[in-house]
């Protein structure tokens, strides 16, 4: 029999993904006075609103770097109005040179155009060595309560990190949100910048991402609302809703033997107006 015992990996006291404040929390420990908290992301990157949250409570200002220089001349979504409600503020970048922002000069350069001139920078999806040894708790809290903890993915630092917790007493079964298949790459390279070594047992299952991070066909949209009228849980819909989906196709599969406990990690509750403003189809 599979017994779901879904999780939230924290009380969510505010607008934004449980997670994301996890893996926020040891990165912000090194801020100090006069620092722009300076983040990146796409136009409906929970992320950035947890940035944009944290900057808010913090009484630190915050800048977004946002990919697709071509929403600039549009409207703002809900989840950009919501960073933009929270005080950020948002600069646009063209997609050729945000997936190289990686690189020193570009960088740089993106931080001029912003007016940054004194940066405190967090990765994107706040995925670094010391987001990722703050979500190790989550594993050690899930440590003997379940054989598969399962959880969606974006940038990989929450499932890094819950492996390195979790130990050898359970699997990790991640749900990438966005298709390229190259989280098995960024999850091993997390590994090693924060514990010095691969880390617990994991997997990855990239047939449920739905075309892409906030994509939402209408036939997820429906199992959404079902899952949320039948068992009364509210469902987020860019990373929650694909998991949930993901599980209950792999039980009818068979891929969990009888008597397996899953955990199913709600990494987020919907915000208003953020899951009923993305576009289905």
């Amino acid at each position: 029999m599979l017994r779901p015992a879904p999780l939230q990996p924290e009380p969510v006291g505010v607008q934004s993904s449980g997670n994301k404040w996890r893996k926020l929390v040891p990165v912000l420990a090194g801020l100090t006075p006069g620092r722009t908290l300076v983040t990146f992301g796409g136009a409906w990157s929970s992320h950035l609103r947890a940035t944009a949250t944290a900057g808010r409570l913090l009484g630190v200002p915050t800048v977004g770097l946002v990919r697709g220089d071509e929403l600039a001349a549009r409207p703002l979504n809900p989840a950009l109005e919501r960073c933009r409600t929270d005080g950020m503020r948002l600069h646009f970048v063209d997609r050729s040179r945000y997936r190289r922002k990686r690189e020193p000069e570009i960088a740089r350069s993106l931080l001029r155009e912003a007016g940054v001139t004194a940066p405190y920078l967090v990765p994107e999806g706040g995925s670094g060595p010391a987001a990722v040894r703050g979500c190790a708790e989550l594993g050690r809290e899930l440590r003997g309560r379940a054989d598969v903890v399962a959880l969606a993915c974006g940038t990989g630092g929450t499932l890094a990190g819950l492996t390195a917790g979790l130990g050898p007493e359970g699997h990790v079964l991640g749900v990438p949100v966005v298709k390229g298949g190259f989280l098995a790459d960024e999850i091993r390279a997390l590994h090693t910048a924060a514990f010095g070594s691969a880390m617990g047992s994991w997997s990855l299952d990239d047939r449920f991402h739905a075309g892409g991070y906030a994509r939402l066909p209408a036939a997820l949209d429906r199992f959404a609302r079902g899952f949320e009228d039948r068992h009364g849980l509210a469902v987020e819909r860019l990373y929650v809703a694909k998991l949930l989906y993901a599980l209950t196709c792999l039980a009818e599969e068979g891929a969990f033997p009888p008597g397996t406990r899953v955990a199913a990690v709600i990494t987020g509750v919907p915000g208003p107006g953020l899951s009923s403003g993305l576009p289905t189809g």
